[in-house]
């Protein structure tokens, strides 16, 4: 009989292990929704357990770090200056670059000036600060260009900084700059794309509604939908979500009703500013707004003005909705985590509530994390992750304390989770 030779036995499983291994490019993930293909991740840790490493950062942030490889990339502030620091996946620092400077902390403790997310191609990393200034690195730290969007598109206005990350794609940035003066003549609001390798602006496109006063002001980012052949940029803010041509920003949908300027049965709510981001699956695409307000899912195949279509909009859900933390769409299932721990599920067909039910008593700003049938779940102040179960019966698997101030979302990449608190950032991994 012929035998497999033992190296090649371990190699198949190395190999296998490596296939299903993920990098961490943008702030939400390799599909940018939130969702890892990896398995045999921790599920419990404290200070003492599963912790690989722990690193002292020399500024707080709410930025999710990226991870390419062996290499880690988030942004810090250190007094005035805005940086991007590299780490490898074993701790050390591998090298820091000045990104701008001008940090502002926003409403005392919730956030400042460092708050996007970095992006990565495995080749590149760009950076892009709440001040405007976008820089692009190779993955040595060595510059290649730095733009100082304010000095080209014009001064933000905006009350606690554009917090909005880019989206990489296909060789380009993709910015959504959404702010104003709270005055509807005079909205600030535009959608750019330009070429990752040197800066140069590609396209723009102004962003023209009706929204006024905070509501002008917009603090989520713009996603991808890349599924079953259609491929397109969303925004989202100033009471609407939009849909863009990757190829010259022509607005190919807008979904109106998320802050009605028209309806006598509702007021326009002047600070319902947008802060969590859309998420996408194939087929649907959910919408959420602010301040206990409404979430739309709506079908990504459609064109024109959206508003009040019963063919666009699958379902709606008027209140009990999140205010920072952005959806996670999975299987049959849609998650919702509100910023006051509970967790809602709904069904991604209908939108019936599934369970809604409290995880933890804490201010929640992070977006939740899938990774091998399990959410993870971030509470801001005590650091805790609660570990939830997928599926429709509601469990908690998990409480994780780590005592440590945490905005940013987690990241997954090669067996590891990657927690990014105001003082360090951590490695979380198994035995």
């Amino acid at each position: 009989m012929k035998t497999t030779p033992l190296c090649l036995i371990v190699l198949s499983f190395v190999v296998a292990d490596i296939v299903h291994a993920d990098n961490w490019p943008s702030w939400r993930g390799p599909t940018s929704n939130g969702i890892c293909r990896e398995t045999d991740l921790p599920i419990e840790w404290g200070p003492e357990e599963n912790v690989a490493w722990r690193v002292e950062l020399p500024g707080p942030a709410g930025a999710t770090p990226v991870i390419w490889e062996e290499q880690i990339f988030l942004t810090s502030v250190k007094g005035d200056s805005l940086l991007l620091i590299c780490f490898g996946t074993d701790g050390k620092q591998q090298w820091w670059q000045e990104v701008g400077r001008g940090n502002k902390d926003a409403r005392v403790d919730e956030g400042n000036s460092a708050s996007p997310s970095p992006v990565t191609d495995g080749k590149h990393v760009w950076s892009l600060m709440c001040t405007g200034h976008l820089a692009c690195f190779e993955l040595s730290g060595k510059p290649v260009w730095k733009v100082d969007l304010q000095k080209r598109y014009g001064k933000f206005n905006i009350a606690f900084g554009m917090s909005s990350t880019p989206v990489l794609h296909d060789g380009r940035l993709f910015l959504q700059l959404i702010h104003g003066e709270g005055n509807a003549e005079t909205q600030e609001a535009l959608t750019a794309a330009l070429d990752a390798a040197t800066g140069r602006e590609l396209w723009k496109s102004d962003r023209v509604t009706q929204a006024s006063n905070e509501n002008e002001h917009s603090y989520a980012s713009p996603m991808l939908y890349n599924f079953g052949g259609l491929n397109f940029l969303i925004t989202h803010g100033a009471d609407y979500t939009v849909a863009h041509s990757l190829e010259d920003g022509e607005e190919l949908w807008r979904l109106g009703g998320l802050n009605p300027h028209d309806d006598p049965s509702r007021n326009y709510h002047p600070t319902l500013r947008f802060v969590a981001s859309p998420a996408a699956a194939e087929g649907i695409i959910v919408c959420p707004t602010a301040k206990n307000g409404p979430v739309f899912a709506i079908r990504p195949d459609q064109s024109g003005d959206l508003t009040n279509s019963e063919e666009a909009v699958l379902w709606s859900r008027d209140k009990n909705t999140p205010d920072v933390p952005s959806p996670l769409i999975h299987g049959d299932l849609v998650y919702l985590c509100r910023e006051n721990g509970m967790l809602l599920c709904l069904d991604r067909k209908t939108g019936e509530e599934v369970y809604h039910v409290r995880t933890h008593n804490g201010r929640h700003r992070a977006s939740p994390v899938l990774a091998d049938g399990h959410i993870y779940l971030t509470a801001r102040d005590d650091g805790r992750v609660t570990v939830v179960k997928t599926g429709r019966e509601f469990s908690i698997v998990a409480k994780n304390d780590l005592k440590e101030v945490i905005a940013a979302s987690p990241a997954v990449s090669n067996g590891t989770i990657y927690l990014r608190s105001f003082d360090a950032l951590w490695a979380i991994r198994g035995k």
